[in-house]
């Protein structure tokens, strides 16, 4: 499924190989699906060198994709790794990048990056996918990814703090683009627009019903702000550890209140979210009136939002895909710290 809705946003094609640009890349984050058939455009060595030109010099910040433009690679596996980034928080990376990084001094090179890239990204598919992925080798040609971290000779380290910053960016990018497609380009999103949000990517049958719901409850014009958005984000980013501590506050076969979801989401956030935002969310789902909300049926669509549906159905939900996650992160690590390891 990933796999097809790469190839779908994928323009252009090198080495027989397609390739999205980072514009292709932000496109597939923000539409269900291609505006319309196009060929793909298929680069020569010289043009390739060209763009990787470009990535090379591209500066840091959250319009770092928007700035690239068309003028960029991205290969399937730093598709599925980008995916990651943007779904969930920065643990896991963090333990990666340290155990990868043999001589403790915060940094790593290309090749470590890359054994990064493939623990993490081809773990983001199903079995069958990832057996079917095409191999990344030294023959393939180099990415914006590599020629942004790396430089364009590959002669560069890549510092821990450059990462966080970079994962920082990418997760602030997507979220000012999500922001203002459904605030029509407004500074502030309307409760309602909020919603539409929030149920976007679900398949969920009673969404009509959540809509109507948040009709009759919330006054027209009330707003949402951006920073009320990216704190919400954040929460959706932190998932697992939020059920983690539903369960652990209240008793899991019962709706919980608001107090107790406050709570949960400090807990697993270490922020709090607005009570704009709160009582959005409360009046969508809280479908009975009794000011409590399932939070089995919540947490359910919250992973469809985080995933923009596109779920793995060969793991138990996303809590066993982060497990096998940390389990190949681990995995990985010894590899690259065995003496026998063998380069890519």
């Amino acid at each position: 499924m990933r796999r097809l809705r790469f190839n779908q946003f994928a323009t252009v094609v090198y080495d027989q190989e397609p390739f999205m640009t980072p514009r292709d890349f932000l496109y597939s984050m923000m539409l269900e699906n291609v505006d319309r058939k196009r060929n793909k455009r298929v680069l020569t060595k010289a043009e390739v060198e060209k763009l990787l030109t470009v990535a090379s010099r591209a500066k840091a910040g959250s319009n770092l994709f928007r700035g690239v433009g068309d003028n960029g690679l991205i290969s399937y596996t730093e598709y599925l790794f980008l995916l990651t980034i943007l779904t969930k928080p920065h643990t896991g990376f963090r333990i990666a990048f340290k155990m990868l990084d043999i001589d403790g001094n915060e940094q790593v090179d290309k090749k470590e990056f890359e054994k990064l890239k493939k623990i993490i990204g081809l773990r983001k598919v199903s079995k069958e996918e990832a057996e079917n992925a095409t191999p990344e080798d030294q023959d393939a040609p180099n990415t914006t990814l590599q020629a942004y971290f790396f430089g364009r000779r590959g002669q560069n380290k890549l510092q821990y703090t450059e990462f966080c910053r970079f994962m920082e960016d990418l997760q602030a990018e997507v979220q000012e683009m999500e922001f203002l497609q459904f605030s029509k380009g407004m500074g502030t999103m309307r409760r309602e627009d909020f919603a539409d949000w929030l149920l976007y990517y679900t398949n969920e049958e009673d969404n009509e019903l959540y809509l109507e719901n948040l009709r009759k409850r919330i006054p027209t014009g009330e707003s949402i702000t951006f920073e009320e958005f990216k704190a919400f984000c954040l929460f959706i980013n932190n998932m697992e550890d939020f059920a983690i501590s539903v369960k652990m506050i209240a008793d899991a076969n019962r709706p919980i209140g608001m107090a107790q979801f406050k709570r949960a989401v400090k807990i697993a956030t270490g922020q709090e979210l607005s009570e704009n935002v709160l009582d959005t969310v409360f009046k969508i789902f809280d479908l009975d009136g009794d000011n409590c909300l399932s939070h089995k049926e919540f947490i359910a669509v919250m992973k469809d939002r985080m995933l923009r549906g596109l779920r793995v159905q060969s793991q138990q939900g996303v809590s066993g895909f982060w497990k096998c996650v940390k389990r190949e992160m681990l995995k990985g690590a010894q590899e690259a710290l065995s003496p026998s390891s063998s380069p890519f």
